[in-house]
């Protein structure tokens, strides 16, 4: 079992960048899936849970091509609508990918997302707002098979404000046939990101960040470069560590509002922060 040892005691100083938020990266992932266009994005970090949705999406028969920190994806060669079994119970956000490819093939086959055991997390909520579009679900043997002739606009109201839930209707209604309104979204900041990012390759939806989100059915999408927002929790992680063990530390990159919170209890804390344009 790998293990890390740290020998705490010392102050901090220097500065560190803020990487692409890995929960805005996952889900435009999902998304470049919707369009045979190629998809660059910008600063995207090297982690386990990136790694594998590149291997899933290079199973569905995407092309995927890295440039330092950048990533293109090509999904004109995409011919598959199962996602591998192994690869699904390494990573929980490959359901984000069920919206995605009904979307493409009118089809899907997904065995139970795994990853991260931060308690029982269902997926019941993105099944049954798929259901609302059309998407005839069944489970057998561990897997979630779904198809549909066609996905049709509708209204879905979500049980809770999910986070995952939230994007996997908005990624299954974008190219829907008629309008899609989702009550009681999710609203972080991700939701907006992955908004922005839709929109910005033919996509038309409004409403991310309000708790009500319109998604206005395409026929086509087309591809582009996006810069996902940067890591929030990234940056809040090495405010806090900073915080903890004195230093400076310049923390590059950050978008403030979405940790505006988190700086008011530092401040009040006794900790001293300056907010600079160019970090």
């Amino acid at each position: 079992m790998e293990k890390y040892i740290i020998n705490g005691g010392n102050k901090l100083y220097g500065s560190v960048g803020i990487q692409s938020a890995k929960n805005s990266v996952l889900p435009i992932l999902a998304a470049a899936v919707l369009t045979d266009g190629k998809v660059e994005i910008i600063n995207v970090p090297q982690i386990s849970d990136v790694k594998n949705m590149v291997k899933i999406l290079s199973c569905l028969g995407c092309n995927a091509v890295y440039d330092g920190n950048n990533l293109t994806i090509d999904s004109s060669s995409a011919d598959s609508c199962e996602i591998p079994s192994a690869l699904a119970h390494e990573l929980r956000s490959s359901v984000f990918l069920l919206g995605s490819v009904i979307s493409r093939f009118h089809s899907a086959k997904i065995a139970y997302p795994g990853g991260c055991d931060i308690g029982l997390r269902p997926v019941d909520l993105h099944l049954t707002g798929l259901k609302r579009l059309g998407v005839k679900i069944t489970e057998r043997n561990g897997y979630i098979l779904c198809k549909c002739d066609k996905l049709v606009g509708n209204e879905v109201m979500l049980d809770c404000p999910s986070v995952g839930a939230t994007e996997n209707i908005m990624l299954a209604a974008v190219r829907a046939e008629g309008v899609t309104v989702i009550r009681n979204a999710a609203r972080e900041p991700e939701i907006e990101d992955l908004q922005n990012f839709l929109n910005s390759i033919g996509a038309k939806i409004n409403g991310a960040g309000s708790g009500t989100i319109v998604v206005e059915g395409v026929k086509k999408l087309t591809g582009g470069q996006y810069v996902p927002i940067p890591d929030r929790i990234e940056a809040g992680t090495f405010l806090i560590a900073a915080a903890m063990c004195g230093g400076e530390v310049a923390v590059e990159g950050a978008r403030t509002e979405n940790i505006s919170s988190l700086i008011h209890k530092l401040r009040e804390n006794g900790c001293k922060i300056s907010i600079k344009s160019d970090t």
